[in-house]
């Protein structure tokens, strides 16, 4: 299974202080670090990395890893923007993409084999990978929409396609009978880091 990956981290993180969250740290290594390495260690063979915001500090530590970075230079936009960068850098040629915020420190590898694992049981479901299933894979804690989000490769190459430069959450919103939500108590496909309160929860909860 050919693995993509989207890695969003051009936020402005205003509600924390204007601090780059891409750059905190959990466990000695910012979040950046160990989502990558995490994308990596599950199979993924290219990763795009958006930035914006603080893009000098964050690309100085994406560079360490081979993803190709791309700059949004109207991060003032929102999180759309980055998206639609994201995947038009990185293509549809993908049998699934992994869409990842960088504001959720507790999404690993365990997390994201959960979802690989899922997705690739519906695409069997839907005639294997080879016949291109529309899929979107959504994980929900406790009637929760969590993230990261998935998509095949077919419903990526529409996204990419459609005149209104759609992003992939608009598109999941026009075509809810493509999304599987993946039922699942494991919490952390719920926890991001927003305000200090936040911050200083992690903190305490890890070395």
């Amino acid at each position: 299974m050919r693995i993509g990956a989207v890695l969003l981290a051009a936020g402005q993180g205003s509600r924390i202080g204007g601090l780059p969250k891409a750059l905190l740290k959990l466990q000695g290594l910012s979040f950046l670090e160990h989502h990558l390495t995490a994308l990596y260690a599950v199979g993924v063979s290219e990763v795009v990395v958006v930035t914006g915001y603080y893009y000098q500090s964050v690309e100085t530590i994406a560079q360490l890893f081979p993803v190709q970075v791309v700059r949004n230079s109207t991060p003032e936009l929102g999180q759309a923007s980055s998206v639609r960068l994201g995947i038009e850098a990185l293509g549809s040629e993908f049998d699934v993409i992994i869409m990842l915020l960088c504001d959720q420190p507790f999404i690993g590898r365990a997390e994201l084999t959960l979802l690989l694992e899922e997705f690739s049981q519906l695409a069997n479901l839907k005639g294997g990978l080879s016949s291109a299933p529309e899929i979107i894979l959504i994980p929900e804690v406790a009637g929760q929409r969590g993230n990261p989000v998935l998509f095949s490769g077919a419903v990526m190459r529409a996204i990419l396609a459609s005149t209104e430069q759609l992003s992939c959450r608009q598109y999941a919103d026009l075509h809810p009978e493509l999304i599987t939500f993946l039922k699942t108590d494991h919490a952390h496909f719920v926890i991001d880091i927003d305000t200090p309160e936040d911050l200083n929860i992690l903190t305490q909860k890890t070395p």
